[in-house]
C-alpha cells in the first residue's frame, strides 16, 4: 500500500502514536536492523535471533501499521514509502528511549545526581566532611548541597522537599505551626556527649586546683561562672539547659553563639566556660559531667512516604557506617 493510502487511513500523528505508545521498543529495534541490513538473514544474525522469529515480529508490526513496510526483492528487502516515513519516527523514538535509559542508569548507577543534606553545627562541621569525602571518592560526579541550620529548621526543610535528609537532635521539634512530624522517619545515628571546655589554666572558684580530665566536673563547680552558650532555642542548648536545671544550677550565660568553633575561640580567649560536642574535641580534651553524662541522640530524618534516591541512599549508608567506626 503506498504512503498516500496510508495517509488516508491514519495521519502522521497517528503513526507517531503507534511508534511511541503501542509498540514495544524491541520491535522498533528489529525493524531498524532490517532496514539497515536490507536482508532478514543478516538482520537476524546481527540481533542474535532466528529468522522466523524476526519475520514474525515484522508481520505483527506491519499488521499494526496497516501497510507493508518492506518490499521483497531478489536480493533482500527494500523500505516502502511508508517504511521510509516509519523509520524516521522509529529512529526518533529509539533515540529518546535510549537517552531516557541512559539518564536513569546514570542516577541509579550514581554516575550523576545530587544530595541535599542539612544539619546543625556539629553535623556540618565534624560529621559530614569525612562522609562527603568518602562518598565522592566512590562517586566523584555527585554534587552536594549542605545546609547548616538548627534541627527544627532542617527537619522542616526535609518535610517540604528542600532537603533529602537531615541530621537532627531528638526529639525533633518543628517550628511553631509546622505540621507533619509524623511524616518524618527517624533513623538512630549516634549518641553524642557534651563535654565541658574551659580557658587555659582555669580552675573552679570552689577548688584550688584545675579540673581533672580523669575525674570530670560537677555542675556546682561551674555555677556562677561566665558561660559561653549555644544560641537560645537550639536543640543542643535545650539539652544543656535541661541538664543544668535537673542539677539545680542556673547558668550565668554571658554570650550566645551558633558556631562551635566560635564558642571554642571565645573560651580559649578566657571569656568563660562552655559545653560542646565530643566530636569537636580531641580524645584528651573536655571534661565529662560526674553528676551524669550529658548526652543527646542524633538521628537521620527523611520523609516516610518517599524512597530516597540512589545518591541519598548511598550517602545515608556511608554516614551510618562512619558512626560505627
Amino acid at each position: 500500500m503506498p504512503w498516500e493510502m496510508l495517509g488516508s487511513q491514519r495521519d502522521r500523528r497517528g503513526v507517531v502514536g503507534v511508534v511511541r505508545s503501542s509498540m514495544e521498543l524491541t520491535a522498533l529495534r528489529y525493524f531498524r536492523a532490517i532496514a539497515q541490513a536490507r536482508q532478514l538473514t543478516r538482520a537476524a544474525e546481527s540481533l542474535g535471533v532466528t529468522q522466523p522469529a524476526l519475520s514474525s515480529v515484522l508481520r505483527k508490526l506491519e499488521a499494526e501499521c496497516g501497510t507493508a513496510l518492506f518490499s521483497r526483492t531478489g536480493r533482500g528487502v527494500e523500505l516502502t514509502d511508508a517504511g521510509q516515513v516509519f523509520l524516521a519516527f522509529a529512529d526518533e523514538s529509539l533515540a529518546a528511549a535510549d537517552a531516557g535509559l541512559k539518564a536513569v542508569r546514570q542516577i541509579t548507577g550514581l554516575e550523576t545526581g545530587s544530595i541535599r543534606v542539612g544539619g546543625g553545627a556539629t553535623a556540618t562541621d565534624y560529621l559530614l566532611p569525612g562522609v562527603v569525602r568518602a562518598v565522592r571518592r566512590k562517586h566523584p560526579a555527585l554534587r552536594f548541597y549542605v545546609r547548616e541550620a538548627g534541627s527544627a529548621a532542617v527537619a522542616a526543610s526535609v518535610l517540604t522537599g528542600e532537603l533529602d535528609l537531615a541530621i537532627v537532635t531528638l526529639p525533633v521539634q518543628l517550628p511553631t505551626g509546622q505540621p507533619g512530624r509524623g511524616e518524618l522517619l527517624s533513623i538512630p545515628l549516634v549518641k553524642d556527649e557534651l563535654r565541658l571546655i574551659v580557658p587555659p589554666n582555669w580552675k573552679p572558684a570552689s577548688k584550688s586546683t584545675p579540673l581533672s580530665a580523669r575525674t570530670g566536673f560537677r555542675w556546682k563547680e561551674i555555677e556562677g561562672e561566665p558561660f559561653v552558650a549555644f544560641e537560645a532555642g537550639s536543640a543542643v542548648r535545650s539539652v544543656i539547659d535541661q541538664a543544668a536545671e535537673a542539677a539545680g544550677v542556673r547558668l550565668n550565660v554571658v554570650m550566645e553563639l551558633r558556631s562551635i568553633e566560635s564558642i571554642k575561640s571565645m573560651i580559649a580567649a578566657g571569656i568563660g566556660v562552655g559545653l560542646v560536642s565530643r566530636f569537636a574535641l580531641r580524645e584528651d580534651e573536655g571534661y565529662f559531667c560526674r553528676d551524669g553524662r550529658i548526652t543527646r541522640d542524633l538521628a537521620i530524618v527523611r520523609r516516610r512516604d518517599r524512597l530516597p534516591s540512589a545518591a541519598a541512599a548511598a550517602f545515608e549508608r556511608e554516614l551510618k557506617a562512619a558512626m560505627t567506626r
